[in-house]
């Protein structure tokens, strides 16, 4: 049902193109006919070349859930859809530069020109934040809740770059509207015609989605809910803050990672395994003969606490469970139920969304100078 989803959001998104371009309707008092002169051409560019980045991640999705590819394939996957959206980023001559930080600028200067390398680092953003969703997956509505949360933290950051005609108080901290630069405002408001109908669209499928499921979201939800993700922050230069937003998928992506590049054997599904009673145990990966390799990353694992591993004499095999954020939960709670588990992982997203904030609006004061905003 992920397809689903995504076209009716892409619908929402095609529907909506005549109301924030409107200027390009407007009539010239002269002609008496709509003058091109009007037309936002660039922003409509950038416009269209997002939804176009966004539909063939969706196809990607689709033919990844249709023909069941290999997690070594599918890494790559999305840079293809990422084609259009760094073209347009070129063309428009988009900022290469990044910020540094108090002490590296005394040596390097306040700003540094990545040049090409700002491209490659915006390939591997869209590349993470879509596979990184993919990968945290497997029980009733654990993919679509982490778009929720995602999106509302991205709304919650873009409501702080718009001129709002009043200020919020939460007990010491007041909330305020930005008067700064227009491009910012208009990054932002860019931002918010994509996460507004995506949060939309996910809860509506979260309905469904919720244990016990009706429906399933496949691959096609995570490609591009992923790549809608990478676009608004490419496009509206707050990438850094979404980083801040997925410290949950950057820690399944870390701990996953001896089983996604070979270093610890990788079956094909690692989701947690059913009890008779309804409750949910980590599932298990087992080892013949592994390699001094595969026993030294087993052995870090289960000093950091990160799994449950065990080995036979002389070691001449191995069990440790998957390597997951989910399945390390349930090393740490024990067995629950699939619903509790979900909540669990929402919990998480939560929390670190919450970090992110402080981290982003707070902690970052004292290595940048000026309005964090």
């Amino acid at each position: 049902m992920g397809i689903v989803v995504a076209l009716v959001y892409i619908c929402a998104l095609v529907c909506f193109i005549p109301f924030p371009f409107r200027a390009a309707f407007v009539v010239d008092p002269v002609t008496s006919s709509i003058n091109p002169e009007y037309a936002p051409h660039r922003q409509l560019a950038v416009y269209l070349a997002a939804v176009l980045s966004i539909f063939i991640a969706t196809i990607l999705g689709l033919l990844d859930d249709l023909f069941d590819i290999r997690w070594r394939h599918k890494l790559p996957i999305p840079l293809v859809a990422s084609v259009p959206l760094l073209l347009v980023y070129y063309a428009e001559q988009g900022n290469t530069h990044v910020v540094l930080p108090h002490p590296l600028d005394k040596w390097f200067g306040t700003f540094v020109n990545l040049g090409p390398l700002y491209y490659l680092y915006m390939a591997l953003l869209s590349t993470f934040t879509t596979n990184s969703i993919n990968i945290l997956a497997g029980i009733n509505g654990v993919e679509v809740a982490q778009a929720i949360v995602i999106s509302v933290s991205i709304i919650i950051n873009d409501l702080l770059y718009l001129p709002w005609p009043f200020s919020i108080q939460f007990g010491p901290i007041k909330l305020y509207g930005f008067f700064g630069k227009a491009l910012a405002q208009e990054r932002h408001l860019f931002s918010l015609y994509f996460m507004m109908p995506l949060l939309a669209v996910c809860l509506g499928f979260a309905y469904h989605n919720k244990y016990p499921a009706r429906v399933f979201p496949g691959d096609t939800l995570c490609y591009f809910t992923g790549m809608t993700f990478a676009v608004v922050a490419i496009l509206g230069h707050f990438s850094k803050t979404l980083a801040l937003f997925f410290i949950p998928q950057a820690f399944n992506f870390i701990l996953s990672s001896p089983q996604l590049f070979g270093l610890v054997p990788c079956p094909r599904h690692r989701v947690p395994t059913l009890r008779p009673d309804g409750k949910l145990d980590p599932s298990v990966a087992e080892i013949e003969n592994p390699s001094t390799v595969t026993i030294l990353c087993l052995q870090i694992l289960r000093a950091l606490g990160l799994a449950h591993v065990k080995f036979s004499a002389r070691k001449r095999s191995a069990r440790t469970t998957n390597l997951t954020l989910i399945n390390f939960i349930l090393t740490k709670t024990g067995p629950i139920k699939e619903a509790a588990l979900t909540r669990w992982v929402i919990a998480i997203q939560i929390m670190c969304s919450m970090f992110g904030f402080l981290v982003r609006y707070g902690f970052a004061g004292l290595l940048y100078n000026g309005d964090r905003r």
